[in-house]
């Protein structure tokens, strides 16, 4: 309908406002008409796409991806789970060989009518034929006319896909008998940046994708009730919940299918999910975005997702508060999929779980529409961008709201983090999503470890210049595609600090942060402390002494490679030493007073700092 279409103006405006001198991004616009077919799990689907080169360079290639193939026999996600050691266990069933129980891939033994298969034909650039070659899930595709650099050509295409049995994301009736999850289903664009094309193969790891506008037709049996990504265009065509009030549904009665019509403004996805016994439940936020509610009708959890949603509202309030505001007017919460996953618009969630956990997954994904598909870094290279900022946000939004708040609501990351780096399986942050030696180090990396790039970051520059940082952050970098370098020199800007060092530290080694009191030594009326830094990272000191009469001296010992001085943000009144350089292992801070005065010595009372070891962290007068 036309009344969605005064969404699209603003989005143009915006979608390259990116603050770095040169950058640009590619452009695409899909329109797909597709048919499925409920009773073999197969469609059919025409996509005409204009594609915009954006970028100083002519193209002579281009690449998709089909991400359906990645559910066969052999494929690379398959042979990925038979060679990792810890595959991910809705991946795999236990079988007995030989009376020794071991985990087979379930994507092995999918017979041809359970696979997923997205295969395309009669494809055209500008109404020439041209050539391509299917790489399992990667369609190469030889241009037939080179695209100059600031323009446009367009495809036109078939397809035809087959729902895989649920394995991973997408599929079809999965465990919680959702008949439809359709996530990564149509032939998409790969990504070409100023790292060269992003066309790596699928074996169920992280995506980046192309911004653009989404035409979206889907013609289905007229039982199943839909929700997904963007603005449903013919609601008084369709009925189930999406109609106007007071409009009565004009669709025959006698009509065996419905075509369900959306449209997704400069999104870099689209995601529809599909069931028989969806209950469509919508609530109209203040601001007017509106909150779809889509789920099963079994009674026993009915009403856990009717008190999710005053909830789901007002953690958008906060992350709107925190990061800045949704841009989209509408969002859904969709029960499908194999557990929870973002996706532009919507999020796919398990549904049969307890209120906590439905609220805590959806908090996740929700979360996700600021840090991805808003702020749509390349999750496969930067992962811990992506779902490390969504944890942290995530965790914000949940002790904001709960009635008793946590002291530190990221603790988990810590123990986590910690728990890694003991087991001396750590990789750098740098490493791309797909090459971790297990599953576990990269969630540990990924979720963990990039939530406390942010908790770090707080501890540098202060909780102030933190929240500052994140916002101007989204302002500046809000739909296109930033790197980590641009979270960094976001917090340099509004802090004045230099924070190249912790960059570099964080995220591209494994080094660790470890400072210890080596020594506490009593020279009659002045006490000396000799402080050690035992780990690769360097990073300033916060640290509190308690004297025996119960009064308390806070001391801050700056980091010269910031060549900065967070603010003082407790209540204490703080004395500053002179800077302690990484090149010495050990700084000497001496007090006015004895020994015997001091009661307790406590580097980094906030608990903020990652220290790997905090045993060393203390001294008590015993």
């Amino acid at each position: 309908m036309k009344k969605y279409l005064f969404l699209l103006l603003p989005f143009g405006v915006i979608a390259q406002n990116n603050p770095n001198p040169g950058y640009w991004q590619q452009h695409v616009d899909y329109k797909m008409d597709v048919k499925m077919d409920v009773k073999t799990y197969q469609y059919k689907g025409k996509q005409t796409l204009v594609y915009t080169n954006n970028s100083p360079d002519t193209l002579k290639r281009v690449y998709f991806h089909l991400f359906n193939n990645a559910f066969q026999p052999d494929s690379p996600m398959d042979a990925r789970l038979k060679s990792i050691k810890d595959p991910d266990g809705r991946m795999v069933t236990k079988v007995k060989i030989d009376d020794k129980e071991v985990k087979q891939s379930r994507i092995s033994t999918l017979k041809p009518n359970e696979i997923g298969f997205l295969y395309v034909n009669n494809l055209k650039q500008d109404g020439i034929d041209i050539k391509s070659k299917r790489v399992s899930t990667i369609l190469e595709v030889d241009l037939a006319i080179p695209l100059l650099p600031k323009a446009s050509t367009t495809f036109t295409l078939d397809f035809d896909g087959q729902v895989p049995v649920q394995i991973r994301r997408s599929g079809r009736n999965n465990k919680e008998g959702i008949e439809l999850s359709m996530a990564q289903w149509y032939p998409k664009m790969a990504e070409y940046d100023s790292d060269g094309w992003q066309a790596d193969p699928y074996i169920a790891r992280e995506f980046h994708g192309v911004f653009g506008n989404f035409d979206v037709n889907i013609t289905i049996d007229k039982n199943y009730v839909l929700g997904g990504s963007g603005y449903l265009q013919n609601p008084n065509e369709i009925g189930k919940g999406y109609e106007d009030n007071g409009v009565k549904v004009n669709y025959p009665k006698k009509t065996k299918e419905l075509t369900w019509h959306f449209y997704a403004p400069n999104v870099h996805d689209f995601t529809w999910a599909a069931d028989k016994d969806y209950i469509h439940d919508k609530l109209v936020r203040p601001d007017g975005v509106i909150l779809h509610f889509l789920y099963q009708n079994k009674a026993e959890f009915i009403q856990n997702w009717k008190n999710l949603q005053p909830k789901t509202s007002q953690l958008m309030d906060i992350y709107n508060t925190t990061v800045g505001q949704y841009p989209y007017k509408q969002y859904s919460v969709i029960q499908g999929g194999d557990g929870g996953m973002e996706y532009a618009m919507c999020t796919l969630i398990l549904g049969e779980g307890t209120e906590e956990g439905l609220l805590g997954v959806t908090a996740h994904e929700m979360a996700h529409s600021w840090f991805q598909h808003v702020l749509a870094t390349n999750e496969a290279k930067h992962s811990w961008m992506d779902e490390g900022f969504t944890t942290w946000l995530e965790n914000y939004g949940l002790n904001e709201i709960a009635e008793k708040k946590a002291i530190n609501p990221y603790e988990d990351s810590y123990k986590s983090y910690l728990a890694l780096v003991k087991s001396g399986k750590e990789q750098s942050q740098a490493t791309h999503a797909d090459r971790y030696d297990e599953n576990r180090p990269y969630s540990i990396q990924a979720y963990s470890k990039g939530n406390l790039f942010l908790t770090q970051l707080q501890y540098l520059i202060g909780k102030e210049n933190l929240h500052k940082t994140i916002k101007r952050y989204y302002a500046d970098y809000k739909l296109t595609h930033p790197t980590p370098n641009d979270i960094k020199h976001t917090a340099e800007k509004v802090s004045g600090a230099n924070l190249d060092w912790f960059l570099t530290d964080w995220t591209k080694t494994t080094n660790t942060i470890d400072y210890g009191i080596k020594s506490v030594e009593d020279f009659v009326t002045t006490t000396k402390i000799v402080l050690e830094r035992i780990g690769r990272t360097p990073m300033p000191l916060d640290i509190i002494i308690t004297y025996q009469d119960g009064s308390q001296e806070l001391i801050y010992i700056p980091q010269t490679l910031m060549r900065w001085s967070k603010p003082n943000e407790t209540s204490l009144k703080r004395t500053e030493t002179e800077g302690w350089d990484w090149a010495y292992p050990t700084f000497d801070l001496t007090l006015q007073k004895e020994k015997s005065k001091i009661k307790s010595i406590i580097i980094d009372p906030s608990g903020l700092m990652a220290d790997v070891n905090k045993e060393n962290n203390s001294y008590l007068k015993k």
